[in-house]
């Protein structure tokens, strides 16, 4: 089950996500990851949280994946 990435308490460090880099926005092309920070500190946004993967990428959460930690 995949859920959008608008909502801060469903993302966690750990978890698996796709995200959209800056440079990709105009694209909407993803990139899946490792959570290791979450760098939004509202309880939701529009466009997605941006979290920092754990290779240093940062981006908006736009899908996450359920079933990987």
């Amino acid at each position: 089950m995949n859920k959008n990435g608008q909502t801060r308490k469903d993302i966690r460090p750990g978890l698996a996500v796709d995200i959209v880099l800056k440079a990709d926005q105009r694209t909407g092309k993803t990139t899946r990851g490792i959570v290791k920070d979450i760098l939004t500190n509202s309880p939701n946004h529009p466009h997605g949280i941006k979290v920092r993967l754990t290779d240093g990428q940062v981006g908006r959460v736009k899908t996450i994946i359920e079933g990987q930690q």
